[in-house]
C-alpha cells in the first residue's frame, strides 16, 4: 500500500493490498478500496463507497458524494464499483437514494472517459464504454457491452439495453433496446450494432436473427405488441434474442421509435 504524504485518509477507511492513493486525494470514513486499485491525485472518495480490485481512477474525480436530489435527507445510501474499471478525469459518481434501491452500481471492466456523470441509483453493467461527457440522470439502467458516444445525455429512469450503441450528442428520452444503434435529438433507431456483435463472438446466424428482429420492431409496420410476439417466438430458436425479448416485455419509459 502506498499513500502519498499529502493525501488525507480517514483511519477507519479500509484499504486493500497494493492500493495507491495519490497526492492531495481524500478518502472518507466509510470507504472500502480493494486490492491494487490506484487512486490518482486530487480525487475525493467519500460516502458509503465500496471500490473493488484493480481499478484506476484518474485525477479530479468525485466518487461517492451525496446525490443531486432535493429529496435526499442524509440517508446512508451507497456507491458500489466493481473490478478492473478505468475511470478518467473529472468524473462524478453519486450514491443512491432511499426512494430507489439505495445504491448506485458500476460493474466490472468498464471504460469510463472524462467528465462522465453517474447520478443516483444508476445501475451500470460490465464491459461498457462511456465516451467523454456522457451524462446519466438518476435511476438509469445500462446493460453489458453498451457504448455511449460523447455527449450522450440520458433522461432519468431510461433503460439502455446490452450491446447497444449511441452516436455523439445523442439525447435518450426513452429506452434503447439491446443491439440497437441510435442517434439524434431525440434519439432515433438507425440500425443494429452488427460489427460490435461480431467482435463479441456472435455467430452469423445470431446476427442475422437480430437483423430480422430489428426489421420486425422498426421496419415492418407492425404494432409494438405484434413485434414483441414475433421476437419472443423467434427467441425460442435463437437464445441471443432473449435479451431483446425480455427487454421489450419489461416495463419502462417506452422504446425509441
Amino acid at each position: 500500500m502506498s499513500v502519498h504524504s499529502t493525501a488525507l485518509v480517514h483511519p477507519a477507511a479500509k484499504l486493500g493490498k497494493g492500493v495507491v492513493i495519490g497526492p492531495y486525494s481524500i478518502v472518507g470514513e466509510h470507504v472500502e478500496i480493494g486490492d491494487h486499485t490506484v487512486i490518482g491525485p486530487h480525487v475525493v472518495v467519500t460516502g458509503h463507497t465500496r471500490i473493488g480490485c484493480d481499478n484506476r481512477i484518474f485525477q479530479f474525480c468525485s466518487i461517492g458524494e451525496q446525490p443531486q436530489d432535493k429529496k435526499y435527507a442524509g440517508e446512508p445510501t451507497r456507491l458500489e464499483i466493481g473490478d478492473r474499471n478505468t475511470i478518467r478525469e473529472f468524473c462524478t459518481f453519486n450514491c443512491g437514494t432511499a426512494q430507489d434501491a439505495g445504491v448506485t452500481r458500476l460493474g466490472n471492466d468498464n471504460w469510463i472517459m472524462a467528465y462522465v456523470h453517474l447520478a443516483h441509483d444508476c445501475q451500470v453493467g460490465n464491459q461498457t464504454i462511456f465516451a467523454n461527457n456522457a451524462q446519466l440522470a438518476g435511476h438509469v439502467h445500462v446493460g453489458d457491452w453498451a457504448i455511449l458516444g460523447g455527449f450522450t445525455v440520458v433522461h432519468q429512469f431510461v433503460r439502455i439495453g446490452a450491446h447497444s450503441i449511441t452516436a455523439m450528442g445523442t439525447i435518450l428520452l426513452q429506452d434503447l433496446p439491446p443491439f440497437v444503434m441510435a442517434a439524434g435529438n431525440p434519439a432515433e433507431p438507425r440500425s443494429i450494432n452488427a460489427e460490435g456483435l461480431k467482435r463479441r463472438g456472435f455467430s452469423g446466424e445470431a446476427v442475422t436473427a437480430v437483423k430480422r428482429a430489428y426489421k420486425s420492431l422498426y421496419k415492418s409496420g407492425m404494432k409494438l405488441d405484434e413485434a414483441r410476439a414475433v421476437i419472443a417466438a423467434e427467441s425460442v430458436a435463437v437464445p441471443e434474442l432473449a435479451l431483446l425479448s425480455d427487454f421489450l416485455a419489461a416495463p419502462g419509459r417506452g422504446i425509441i421509435r
